[in-house]
């Protein structure tokens, strides 16, 4: 016998799955012969679809908001401090 090796999924592939477990136009058991994927791993990713769908539309998703706020005024401060270093 050989052995299997575990499969990883794309995080693509998940969401696809999970979107069309959400449409509902076809049953669990139909979409687990589409995409060769078991019918518990499917619910479990359309679970997890539902409950990490909140916050995509809540604040700071956004790119700009996970950078921290820069001080200006204390960069340049530092600046000027190594520049006296380098001047002596």
């Amino acid at each position: 016998m050989t052995k299997r090796t575990r499969r990883n999924h794309s995080p693509d592939f998940k969401a696809k799955v999970a979107l069309a477990a959400m449409k509902g136009d076809r049953t669990i058991a139909q979409l687990s012969d589409q995409f060769g994927v078991h019918v518990s791993q499917i619910t479990a990713w359309k679970e997890q679809l539902q409950e990490g769908a909140a916050n995509v539309f809540g604040p700071g998703t956004g790119t700009a908001a996970a950078a921290p706020p820069i001080d200006v005024k204390a960069l340049h401060a530092k600046i000027g401090e190594l520049t006296l270093e380098n001047d002596f």
